[in-house]
């Protein structure tokens, strides 16, 4: 039996979820609030971090180097030293920046991934005009490498989401949510390239509801999806294109998944209360809130973390 819970208060953009299988800690950010957060699902303990300079929409720990992540703060991305307990970091360094032309100086970067090999993933959103309203074909996806040289990969993205690499690592998926396509590539991870660009999974072909946001991939292949403005989670098979379950989440705008726990198969699930009024959110009080889904029947692995 699948079940849904509400485990951590509204957020006003809940984002980027990663689970560090070490810690067995949940991490997350909230991307107009500028804060990133630490939830112990042991202990029900959440930890706020504010961050100054900018929206925050990803953080991902730094592979063998202590109270290190990778953030980003609007079109930087940068490295956080936190004890994980702090209201502030001890510590901010940008390391680089993406879309420094004329015309894309609006943008700002917003969902992004660690490969398995540990190069970093993270793509770019045009101008927000209102809800689910950007500056077309504005934005990018870009890798950021070990020695940290920036790389695009493909470009006129309007709203660059969700990542998620195949289980021999030869294919990633993607997401530009305003296409309502979840994207395959053929992906070279030594080369850190992705070409042959194709769809995996249509949301409209299938009726589904929304448009795709963060995912993730479980262990048999299979696509979990967020689908903002569709309180849902969708399952999917990336190699058939078919819709395989759906999970009614009470919440709109369902943002991200991944999964945790110590036999990672507990879904969590990142939601937002972004650009809804009063009467909606009276009517939706999980609206915002982050969630844990038990039951899926499937597991998937521990976070990958950035090389640097």
């Amino acid at each position: 039996m699948t079940t849904v819970e509400c485990i951590l208060p509204r957020t006003i953009l809940g984002e980027g979820p990663h689970w560090d299988h070490t810690e067995q800690a949940l991490y997350f950010v909230d991307i107009k609030a500028s804060e990133v957060h630490r939830y112990t699902p042991a202990t029900k303990k959440e930890t706020v971090v504010k961050i100054e300079g900018g929206p925050v929409s990803i953080v991902i720990p730094v592979q063998g180097q202590k109270n290190k992540y990778v953030i980003t703060i609007g079109r930087d991305i940068a490295i956080m030293t936190w004890d994980g307990v702090s209201s502030s970091p001890s510590h901010v360094e940008r390391v680089a920046t993406v879309d420094e032309v004329d015309g894309k100086r609006e943008n700002r970067l917003n969902d992004g991934k660690a490969d398995p090999t540990g190069r970093l993933w993270a793509g770019t959103l045009g101008a927000e005009h209102g809800p689910v309203d950007f500056t077309p074909h504005n934005g990018s996806l870009f890798s950021l490498s070990k020695d940290r040289k920036v790389t695009s990969h493909v470009t006129g993205v309007t709203c660059s989401n969700g990542l998620a690499w195949s289980l021999d690592n030869k294919i990633m998926y993607y997401i530009d949510s305003l296409t309502l396509k979840v994207e395959a590539f053929d992906f070279n991870a030594e080369k850190g390239q992705a070409i042959n660009r194709r769809t995996a999974f249509d949301f409209k072909a299938n009726g589904v509801k929304g448009f795709p946001d963060g995912m993730t991939i479980d262990t048999q292949g299979n696509l979990w999806v967020a689908c903002f403005d569709g309180s849902q989670v969708i399952n999917v098979d990336p190699r058939t294109g078919k819709l395989l379950k759906t999970i009614s989440i009470p919440s709109p705008k369902v943002t991200s998944v991944v999964f945790g726990g110590k036999n990672l198969d507990e879904l969590y699930v990142t939601s937002a209360s972004v650009d809804l009024n009063k009467e909606e959110l009276a009517a939706t009080p999980s609206a915002g809130c982050t969630f844990r889904i038990l039951g899926t029947g499937a597991k998937g692995f521990p976070g990958q973390s950035v090389v640097l």
